[in-house]
């Protein structure tokens, strides 16, 4: 199982597509307010997130209340400013991946705290940043492939056809 932990996001339709990774793959979904949008009841059924159900979610009002109430140990923290990229991380069951919101990212005092817990997608020097929610499946499909994917399903319908030999 991973956690994803997304800090004070700010992007509605990036924490629903977010949200529904996290359905999709059985990963926890912790939000650190404030957030930049309304989770309500209301308002999830108003934008059609019939998956939201399915999230395992618990809000935060701070990072600090976080730790307070999970003691992490196993964590990673996203960041373009990290040293090395999330191929050389070993993610285990029950680790924690933290992603910030999308004008500033993780608080610096946060990433100071662990520098060898850093780490970066690679992507070309003059590019800014990929978008939040295609950051949370990169490295959770990682994490989760290192696990070998528990609880997920590695087979789709077509796993008990043949080929067709007007195609081949």
């Amino acid at each position: 199982m991973v956690n994803i932990v997304l800090v004070e996001p700010e992007i509605p339709q990036n924490c629903g597509n977010i949200a529904r990774t996290c359905a999709a793959t059985r990963c926890r979904l912790h939000l650190v307010e404030p957030l930049g949008f309304d989770i309500s009841e209301k308002a999830v059924k108003r934008a059609g997130l019939d998956y939201w159900p399915m999230v395992d979610l618990t809000v935060y009002p701070s990072l600090d209340d976080l730790f307070r109430r999970n003691r992490p140990t196993d964590l990673w923290l996203a960041t373009t400013k990290a040293p090395r990229d999330y191929s050389q991380a070993q993610f285990r069951d029950g680790c924690w991946l933290f992603f910030g919101k999308e004008t500033a990212g993780l608080p610096e005092r946060f990433r100071m705290a662990y520098p060898d817990r850093c780490l970066r997608i690679p992507m070309r020097a003059d590019a800014r940043s990929l978008n939040l929610s295609n950051s949370v499946a990169i490295l959770a499909y990682e994490a989760l492939k290192q696990q070998g994917f528990p609880g997920l399903s590695g087979a789709g319908e077509m796993a008990s056809t043949t080929a067709n030999p007007d195609y081949q």
